[in-house]
C-alpha cells in the first residue's frame, strides 16, 4: 500500500477518531477492589527495569541506585537489595553540564541481562556518564569494577534504549553521546571487537528505541542460516520531505555472527538493513506511525511465530492506540527478498528516496552468511566482496514494507495510549489455541484482550497502578500465571485472570475469557488452570458468549425484591450495579419499559432517580442488563436489581389528650401545644404569640369543670382528631434545599409548601423584615379542614449575605424555614450546570407538582 504524504494528511481527518472502529473493554476493575501484590521501598523511584529468571524463580528490578531482587511468586517479600549511588565528582561534573541534582545526576538502573546462572550484567546512567558492572548473584554484591557504558546504556535516564543478551554478547540499541545527537546499534563481545551501525542518517536517523529480540534458526534448516536479532524502533523519515519530522516506524536486522568488513565496514556491521513497519487502517487511509512497544510470540517454529506491536498516531490529538500484529515469515521474506531504495536525484520531488533498479550485486547484501556462500568460500562477513558491502552501506533502507496480519489492526482503543505489551498464547476447553493480548496504558491500566476468528475481544480493563502514571516496563511468568509492571512509584504483581470475580454463569461465559470457566457443581466461575484435569469435562465455557449454555436460573419471587419506603415528594435513588460496559441497562416499572420521556424519572449510569414520589411511582422496579454477544449472534438478560417502592406515610399522632406537634423544617425550633381539658377551653380565635404556640380555636369547651371521667375521654379523643386535621406543616423542598440552586447573576426565585388549617398562610421575612417585592401565593383545599399553600418569592440580583425564612401560620400553630445565602458575584461557575438547568425546568412545572401533591394528599385521607 502506499506510504505517500497525501495519506498521512488525509489519515489526520477528524472522522478517523470519530467513525473509525475501536473496541471497549467489557469489564472494568478498580485497584482497590483487587487483590494485587505491590512492591516499593521509601525514597526509592523509577522501578522501570524489570528481568524475570524463572530457574531461579526471581524478579530483579532495577530502580535508580538500587537494584533488588523479588520473589517471583510474591513480589511483596524482597530477597536481596544492593545499591549503586553516584559518587560526589561524577555528580559535580553532571550539574557544571547543567543537568539537575536531585533528578538527573542519579543512577538509574536501565540494563539488567542475564551472563550466566550466576551473574547479571549491569548497566546504569551514573549522572550522565553510563557504566556497566557484573552482579553477582551468590552474595548479591557487584564486581566493583564498573565498564564504560557507552553505547551500552543510555545517558538520559528519560531516553528511548534496547537490549539483548545473546549467548553472552550484549546487543544494544542507544545513543553513543552526552548530546543522544549519535544513535547506535551495537554488539559488545568479550572476544571480539565492538560491532556497529555507520554513523549516517540513511542507517539511522533519530530513532527511538523500544525492542530488540533474536530469532533462532532451527538447527536442522537445510541452508543453514544464521540466528538474527531484530531491533523495533521509531526514526524520522529519510524516504520524504515534509512540514515537520515525519516519523515511521522500523525494524532492522543484523545477524548474529557478523564480523564486520575486511575493508569496507571495518568493525561495522555488514548484515544490518532496516524496513517499514506499516500499522494503518486502509479503509481510512489512516496510518499508525509511532511503535511504542513490541513482543514477540515465538512458536516452536519460525513461521509460528508472531510480532506484535503497540502504536499510537504521530498526531496525538486524534486519540487512538493499536495493535498489529506481523507473521515471522512475512518479515523474513522483506528482509530476504525485498526490493532495496537509493537516494534520488530530482530535488524537486518531495520524495527522496526511490526503488533501486539496477543490477543487485551477489551475494545479496545484507544477507546472513549460509551454505550457498560458503560453497563459495564466503564462510563468514570478512570474506564477503567490497562491492556487496559498498551497497549496503549506500543502501540500508529496504522498499518493501511489513504488511500485518489482515492488513490491518488486530485492536484499535479510543482514548487510550497503549505504553507496553505482552502476549501469551492459551489452550482453551475447546482444544482451541487463543492469542491473548496485555497492553499496558500511560495511565496506569491493563487491557486484556483475546484473539477469536480474526477479531480482537477486550475482555477486561484493570487498574494496575494505584496512580494514574504511565506503566514503564510489563513481563509475564506463564510458571506463576502472573504480570509484573513496572512504574516510577513501585513494581505491581497480577494474576493473569480474575475468574473469581464473575458471580453468575452467564457474567463468567460472556467475558470470553481463555481463562476462565463456569463449574456447575460449586457455582463459580474458576480458573481452568487451577482446576484438575478430571474436572475439566464439567466446566463450561463458550469464547463465543453463548450464555445459553449456562444452567437455567428460577425467576425472583416477591421475597427477593428489596423494599424501599420513602416520604412522600422527596427523591428515590434505586441502585443498579452493571459489570458489563457493554450491557445496556434496562428499568422496568410494573413490567414495562421505563425511559426518560417521564420529567420525573432520570436513568442514571448505575441507578434510577425518581424526582417527587408520588403514589402513582409506587410498585415494583426491576433493572435488567441485555448484551449483545455478536459471536454468538444473541442477546443474554440478566435481572440485576428488583425493588418495592412504597410511600412512607406520616403515622397518626398518638391518642393524647392536650397536645398537638408541629413538623419542622430545616434549621427550625420546635413548637409544643398544649389544650387543658380538664378545665374550660377559650374558644376565641387567637393568633400565634411570639414563641410560636396557639390555643386551637375548634376544640370543643367543656361545660363543667367537674365533668364525668368517661365525657372528659371522649371530648380528648374528639381534641385529638381535629388537631391533626389543623396541623401546620412546612413541604419539602425546604430553603436549605433550594439554596444551591440560587444563580448570583439574575432573578432567583425560592419557594414554600405549607399544609394546615383553612386559615393557614405563608409569611417571608428578609433580615428580619417584610421584603418590598410582590408575593405570589397559590392555595388548593385538600380536605373540607386542610389546605395546601404554595408561595413564591421572585427576587432581583441576589441581596449579599441575606437570612431567608419562610413562616407558615395559622391559627394552630406554626412552621418555619430559613437558609442564609452567601452567593455574591462569581459564584455562579460553581453551581452544576446540569443540575441548575433541571432545577429550573422543575420550576416551571410547579403546577403539575402541585397536582401530584393533590393526589398525594388526597390518598393520605382516603378520598
Amino acid at each position: 500500500m502506499g506510504f505517500g504524504v497525501l495519506g498521512v494528511f488525509l489519515g489526520l481527518l477528524l472522522e478517523v477518531s470519530t467513525h473509525g472502529p475501536h473496541a471497549v473493554p467489557r469489564t472494568s476493575w478498580r485497584h482497590q477492589d483487587l487483590d494485587l501484590m505491590e512492591f516499593s521501598e521509601p525514597g526509592i523511584f523509577n522501578y522501570s527495569t524489570l528481568l524475570l529468571n524463572e530457574k531461579k524463580d526471581a524478579l530483579f528490578v532495577g530502580a535508580r541506585e538500587a537494584i533488588f531482587e523479588l520473589s517471583k511468586r510474591n513480589v511483596t517479600v524482597k530477597t536481596n537489595k544492593v545499591q549503586w549511588k553516584v559518587a560526589e565528582n561524577p555528580m559535580m561534573m553532571c550539574t557544571l553540564k547543567g543537568k539537575s541534582k536531585e533528578r538527573d545526576c542519579l543512577n538509574y538502573i536501565r540494563v539488567l541481562q542475564v551472563v550466566d546462572s550466576e551473574r547479571l550484567y549491569v548497566c546504569g546512567t551514573h549522572a550522565f556518564q553510563p557504566q556497566c558492572d557484573y552482579l553477582h548473584l551468590s552474595n548479591f554484591s557487584l564486581d566493583g569494577r564498573p565498564e564504560d557504558g557507552r553505547g551500552k546504556c543510555s545517558f538520559d535516564p528519560s531516553q528511548s534504549f534496547t537490549t539483548v543478551m545473546v549467548d553472552g554478547e550484549l546487543y544494544s540499541g542507544t545513543a553513543y553521546n552526552f548530546l543522544g545527537s549519535e544513535p547506535i546499534i551495537s554488539r559488545y563481545s568479550p572476544s571480539q571487537s565492538l560491532l556497529r551501525t555507520e554513523y549516517s542518517t540513511s542507517w539511522l536517523n533519530e530513532p527511538s528505541f523500544v525492542f530488540a529480540d533474536v530469532i533462532k534458526e532451527g538447527r536442522n534448516r537445510v541452508d543453514g542460516e544464521d540466528d538474527k536479532i531484530y531491533y523495533f524502533f521509531t526514526e524520522v523519515s529519510v524516504e520524504y520531505e515534509f512540514f515537520g519530522k515525519l516519523l515511521i516506524p522500523r525494524v532492522a536486522r543484523v545477524c548474529k555472527g557478523d564480523l564486520g568488513g575486511q575493508r569496507t565496514l571495518q568493525k561495522k556491521w555488514t548484515s544490518f538493513l532496516k524496513a517499514k513497519l506499516v500499522c494503518s487502517m486502509p479503509e481510512l487511509n489512516f496510518v499508525f506511525n509511532v511503535v511504542h512497544d513490541v513482543f514477540i510470540l515465538k512458536g516452536a517454529d519460525v513461521k509460528d511465530t508472531v510480532i506484535y506491536g503497540v502504536f499510537t498516531s504521530q498526531w496525538g490529538n486524534v486519540g487512538l492506540s493499536a495493535v498489529c500484529a506481523y507473521n515471522m515469515t512475512a518479515v523474513e521474506e522483506v528482509f530476504s527478498k525485498g526490493k532495496y531504495m537509493q537516494k534520488a536525484t530530482v530535488e524537486q520531488s518531495h520524495t527522496k528516496w526511490v526503488r533501486y533498479n539496477g543490477i543487485t550485486p551477489s551475494p545479496r547484501p545484507g544477507a546472513c552468511i549460509n551454505n550457498q556462500m560458503r560453497q563459495q568460500n564466503i564462510s563468514t562477513s570478512l570474506h564477503l566482496p567490497d562491492k556487496t558491502l559498498q551497497f549496503v552501506k549506500d543502501h540500508p533502507l529496504l522498499e518493501d514494507p511489513v504488511l500485518p496480519i489482515g492488513n490491518g489492526p488486530r485492536l484499535i482503543t479510543k482514548d487510550v495510549n497503549y505504553t507496553q505489551i505482552v502476549v501469551e498464547r492459551v489452550r482453551a476447553l475447546d482444544k482451541n489455541i487463543y492469542d491473548v493480548i496485555f497492553t499496558g496504558t500511560d495511565k496506569g491500566l491493563l487491557h486484556k484482550s483475546v484473539a477469536i476468528d480474526g477479531e480482537v475481544h477486550i475482555v477486561e480493563e484493570i487498574q494496575l497502578l494505584k496512580n494514574s502514571e504511565s506503566i514503564k516496563n510489563l513481563l509475564l511468568s506463564s510458571k506463576t500465571r502472573s504480570l509484573y509492571a513496572g512504574s516510577d512509584s513501585g513494581v505491581v504483581q497480577s494474576p493473569t485472570a480474575f475468574c473469581s470475580r464473575y458471580l453468575f454463569c452467564d457474567d463468567c461465559i460472556l467475558a470470553r475469557d481463555p481463562y476462565c470457566a463456569w463449574d456447575p457443581h460449586s457455582a463459580a466461575c474458576v480458573n481452568i488452570f487451577e482446576v484438575p484435569s478430571q474436572r475439566l469435562r464439567r466446566l463450561i465455557q463458550s469464547l463465543n458468549g453463548d450464555a445459553d449454555r449456562c444452567p437455567s436460573v428460577s425467576g425472583r419471587s416477591l421475597k427477593d425484591y428489596q423494599s424501599v419506603a420513602v416520604k412522600p415528594g422527596s427523591s428515590a435513588e434505586l441502585p443498579c450495579l452493571v459489570h458489563s460496559n457493554l450491557a445496556q441497562v434496562i428499568w422496568k416499572f410494573n413490567s414495562s419499559v421505563l425511559t426518560e420521556a417521564s420529567r420525573f424519572h432520570f436513568i442514571g449510569e448505575n441507578s434510577l432517580l425518581i424526582y417527587s414520589v408520588a403514589p402513582e411511582d409506587q410498585g415494583h422496579y426491576e433493572c435488567w442488563s441485555v448484551e449483545w454477544a455478536p459471536a454468538a449472534g444473541k442477546n443474554f438478560t440478566r435481572l440485576l436489581a428488583a425493588y418495592v417502592l412504597s410511600l412512607d406515610l406520616p403515622p397518626r399522632p398518638p391518642l393524647q389528650a392536650g397536645h398537638v406537634t408541629t413538623t419542622l423544617g430545616s434549621e427550625e425550633s420546635s413548637s409544643t401545644h398544649a389544650a387543658e381539658a380538664s378545665s374550660p377551653v377559650d374558644t376565641s380565635p387567637s393568633l400565634p404569640s411570639s414563641s410560636g404556640s396557639s390555643t386551637p380555636s375548634d376544640l370543643p369547651s367543656s361545660t363543667s369543670s367537674s365533668s364525668s371521667s368517661t365525657s372528659t375521654s371522649s371530648s380528648a379523643k374528639h381534641h385529638n382528631v381535629e388537631a391533626r386535621e389543623a396541623e401546620v406543616r412546612l413541604l419539602p423542598p425546604l430553603l436549605k434545599d433550594q439554596a444551591w440552586g440560587v444563580h448570583a447573576q439574575e432573578a432567583f426565585l425560592l419557594f414554600c409548601l405549607a399544609l394546615g388549617p383553612s386559615d393557614v398562610h405563608i409569611h417571608w421575612l428578609i433580615n428580619g423584615h417584610t421584603p418590598d417585592t410582590p408575593i405570589m401565593e397559590y392555595r388548593r383545599p385538600l380536605s373540607q379542614r386542610e389546605v395546601l399553600v404554595s408561595s413564591w418569592l421572585q427576587e432581583g440580583p441576589l441581596i449579599k449575605d441575606a437570612r431567608y425564612h419562610c413562616v407558615a401560620e395559622a391559627s394552630t400553630g406554626n412552621d418555619m424555614s430559613e437558609v442564609d445565602l452567601h452567593l455574591t458575584i462569581g459564584d455562579e461557575e460553581s453551581i452544576p450546570s446540569r443540575d441548575l438547568n433541571q432545577w429550573r425546568n422543575a420550576l416551571t412545572e410547579h403546577e403539575q407538582l402541585l397536582k401530584r401533591w393533590e393526589r398525594a394528599w388526597e390518598s393520605c385521607d382516603g378520598h
